[in-house]
């Protein structure tokens, strides 16, 4: 914030650690909004073409239900345009999850794409966003996979990250190893520019040259490739 550097890239945090320490933050993301002094802030994983962001994260997917509001949603599908935007693509094209399944089948299974995700779908496209939902979640990621979208908002953890993680993390049995760690964490929002790994500590693997760079890698490409945009 001081402008003596252009990017941060972080590396991998252990939550539990950290709050028993005394510093009851639930991740990097939190910390460097409070820091920040941000307000409206979202996570973004990044797999190549592959890529959500997050209207909730670390908390439990109760409360994760009770965050699918109209103003939240309508927000996050903004920074989501934006860090497209940053990241070169003209025209964003955006997809919006449902939380219910089959988007809640016109109420039958839940209200909450009627009362508050395709109220706020509609405001965005107001604003002139390029952006289509609610769309039931088990078909929307196979549609960005193909290109029908550059992005997919999604309504909690989970729903955003099994998917990107499933692309982009490759366990051979044979071996018993990772033969790809892919993917990583933008924070939208921010006045700053923070990347980070999209992985835990693997304490397991600590002193064992066995931990793979290709995330951390990642990483620092794309924070580079944000922070040439400033200037």
């Amino acid at each position: 914030m001081a402008k003596e550097i252009d990017a941060t890239v972080t590396g991998p945090i252990n939550k539990e650690a950290i709050n028993l320490a005394g510093f009851h933050y639930s991740g990097h993301t939190e910390i460097y909004a409070d820091f920040t002094r941000t307000r409206d802030y979202a996570m973004m994983l990044v797999h190549g073409h592959f890529r959500v962001i997050h209207v909730s994260t670390h908390v439990s997917l109760r409360e994760a239900c009770d965050r699918v509001k109209k103003d939240r949603i309508r927000r996050v599908i903004r920074l989501g345009y934006d860090t497209l935007k940053r990241l070169g693509i003209d025209k964003p094209k955006m997809g919006v999850a449902g939380l219910n399944p089959h988007a809640g089948e016109s109420g039958l299974f839940g209200r909450e794409e009627i009362d508050e995700i395709e109220p706020a779908v509609k405001e965005a496209q107001k604003e002139g966003l390029n952006v289509e939902g609610p769309i039931p979640p088990d078909t929307v990621f196979s549609k960005m996979q193909g290109g029908q979208y550059d992005l997919v908002v999604v309504m909690y953890h989970d729903q955003g990250h099994i998917p990107t993680k499933l692309l982009g993390f490759q366990y051979d049995e044979k071996t018993r190893t990772w033969g790809s760690i892919s993917g990583v964490n933008i924070t939208c929002g921010l006045p700053i520019i923070r990347v980070s790994v999209d992985h835990g500590t693997a304490f397991g693997k600590a002193g064992e040259g066995r931990a793979n760079p290709e995330s951390m890698i990642q990483a620092i490409k794309i924070a580079t490739q944000l922070a040439s945009k400033i200037h």
